[in-house]
């Protein structure tokens, strides 16, 4: 009995040990730790983030005048080719015999105008014939009149006969240029991007142009036509540098220049964009036509600027807050330093402990600030976050400066 009563008083006991030792290391304080990074010199830039399709410089839809049967396809998808390279051609039979009918109907007018030439050759001697035998007297003027009746008639003949003749003489050029545009030629040098016909395909002219063919005139130079909202439009100008990614390159950025600015709005569920142009080498031809960048457009830049990371800028460390919830003037000093315009105040990290530094911030970028005026220089540590018990209070917002 009494070793059963020692038992549950040692379980007792343990149980209480368990729960003081738990209880303590919940509460225990754990030292706050401190991320920092160095005060660099570089470049300080903020952008303008959009979306956009690379896509070469110039493309060239090839089509048909003409409708019929694709008898023969010459060129394919990335065919280099040539200015008048011979792509496709379609079935010219019918168009060689519209010519041929053209071509007859053509001398056989030609052949009317020979006719009535001579026809008024002979109206005309014999006007002035019987204009001379008229005067002596020999015939009456009824015969006189009559035969140059007959001579102006045939002139006027022979003008008919020469105007059907230039009308079939056009009818017949239209037919040669028909039976010409039967052959598809390339009408630049170029790249075939995209081919939109196959042999014995009926391609049909009547009521719009065809695209037979894109030809890309150079691969090595595209653009990207990025969509800029309106809201960030104004921040996008002429040989501002810029810089985009394509999902089959992710961890390569091509650079670029922004060289156009269209004016015209795109307007997709309420939402205005403008198409911003950026162009850029592909000497290496990685860049496809179609694909997807996201393009980084700078509309401000610092080079070599001393800087911190942004985060620098919204650390405030966990006691300072701690200070401000508890009524303390420690954080209403941090505030009025803070005014808009003026000093911003950063925290280094000496002997483990933070300790503030003022700072007079130019331009702030995407992902470092410029520093105009500061004690600080390259190599120093700024603290931009911390781990701790503290590390749970908001940091600051974050103040643009201009």
């Amino acid at each position: 009995m009494p070793r059963k009563r020692i038992a549950a008083a040692v379980v007792v006991l343990l149980a209480i040990v368990a729960i003081i030792v738990v209880w303590r290391s919940r509460h225990a304080t754990r030292a706050v730790q401190y991320e920092t990074a160095a005060v660099t010199r570089g470049s300080v830039a903020r952008t303008v983030t959009a979306s956009g399709t690379v896509n070469p410089v110039t493309v060239v839809q090839v089509g048909t005048y003409v409708s019929g049967v694709i008898q023969e396809v010459y060129c394919d998808y990335n065919t280099k080719v040539v200015k008048g390279q011979l792509c496709a051609a379609i079935d010219p039979r019918p168009y060689k015999s519209a010519l041929d009918q053209d071509q007859a109907n053509l001398d056989s007018g030609r052949a009317q105008l020979e006719k009535d030439q001579t026809s008024l050759e002979y109206a005309q001697i014999t006007y002035r014939r019987n204009l001379d035998l008229g005067r002596q007297g020999l015939v009456p003027q009824d015969t006189v009149d009559s035969s140059k009746s007959v001579a102006d008639q045939a002139q006027a003949q022979v003008e008919l006969d020469r105007t059907v003749v230039e009308q079939r003489q056009a009818a017949l050029s239209s037919a040669q240029v028909n039976l010409d545009y039967t052959r598809i030629v390339s009408p630049v040098d170029g790249t075939v991007v995209s081919r939109s016909v196959t042999t014995g395909q009926t391609v049909a002219a009547s009521f719009q142009t065809p695209t037979l063919f894109l030809i890309a005139t150079d691969l090595t130079k595209m653009q990207v036509d990025a969509n800029v909202s309106e809201s960030d439009i104004g921040a996008a100008k002429t040989g501002s540098s810029a810089s985009f990614s394509v999902e089959a390159y992710p961890s390569r950025s091509f650079l670029g220049t922004v060289t156009q600015v269209r004016q015209a709005p795109q307007t997709v569920q309420n939402v205005v964009t403008y198409d911003v142009v950026v162009s850029v080498a592909n000497a290496e031809l990685l860049l496809k036509p179609g694909m997807t960048a996201t393009v980084h457009i700078v509309s401000e830049e610092r080079k070599d600027a001393l800087r911190v990371p942004d985060t620098a800028l919204r650390y405030v460390p966990g006691g300072a807050v701690a200070a401000t919830r508890e009524g303390g003037g420690r954080s209403s000093e941090i505030a009025s330093e803070e005014a808009e315009g003026g000093p911003i105040r950063v925290w280094t990290l000496r002997n483990g402990r933070p300790e503030p530094v003022m700072v007079t911030v130019g331009l702030e970028g995407d992902t470092y600030a410029e520093l105009v005026d500061a004690s600080l220089t390259p190599g120093d540590l700024v603290i931009v976050s911390e781990k701790g018990p503290a590390a749970a209070a908001p940091s600051r917002p974050r103040m643009l400066r201009f």
